[in-house]
């Protein structure tokens, strides 16, 4: 008489449902090993499943790697216009700056694994053309939430010449904030690290 142990049959679950689960797994092993190491039998191996479940929701690889980078490149960016927007309606510029940041790195905090992909030192190229639109759009959308802010708190010689370099330093400083967060050897919390980068971007466009 055999002893194997039989495989475990994957719970019965339609594709819709099992997507966002699919989707978690390919996340974590882009985060681990890059967006390459995403096919349709790691993914199935992570889960415990076998290849025609995963198939059952995306066909190929391709749709599973571009439905992932979709999900995330939009986490991204909600996550950062919500930040942007929680600085809104202060009248105290450094405490519109720190509410903001601190915002942002409960986000990162919140969704780790999302915001390590964009910050990684070498970027995927998978994923660089929709986090590259994703930032576009962030920073047209941010440099007219904070021009107008700018115009309010401060009187700033040729504002239009140098708010092109502030919006570059203000998205950097965004991304280095992030990166901080994330770093395994991190003594920050989210409020002090928000409250120092938050001062120091608002010293920076108060002595433009």
């Amino acid at each position: 008489m055999s002893t194997a142990t039989p495989r475990t049959r994957a719970a019965h679950l339609g594709p819709e449902r099992r997507r966002p689960a699919v989707l978690d797994a390919a996340l974590e092993i882009a985060v681990d090993g890059g967006m390459a190491a995403v096919t349709i039998g790691t993914v199935a191996s992570h889960l415990g499943v076998t290849r025609p479940v995963v198939y059952a929701c995306y066909a190929d690889r391709v749709e599973l790697v571009s439905a992932l980078i979709d999900r995330e490149a939009t986490l991204l960016r909600e996550s950062l216009l919500t930040a942007l927007h929680s600085s809104g309606g202060q009248d105290d510029p450094e405490a519109a700056f720190v509410t903001g940041f601190r915002s942002l790195l409960a986000a990162a905090e919140k969704q780790p694994s999302t915001w390590r992909l964009l910050v990684s030192g070498e970027p995927d190229p998978a994923l660089s053309a929709r986090f590259q639109a994703a930032r576009a759009e962030i920073l047209e959308h941010a440099t007219h939430w904070i021009r107008s802010a700018v115009d309010r708190w401060w009187q700033i010689d040729d504002l239009d010449r140098k708010m092109p370099v502030l919006m570059e330093l203000f998205m950097a400083s965004c991304e280095a904030a992030i990166r901080s967060l994330l770093d395994e050897d991190n003594p920050w919390t989210t409020d002090d690290l928000g409250a120092l980068v938050g001062s120091a971007a608002c010293r920076m466009f108060s002595g433009a």
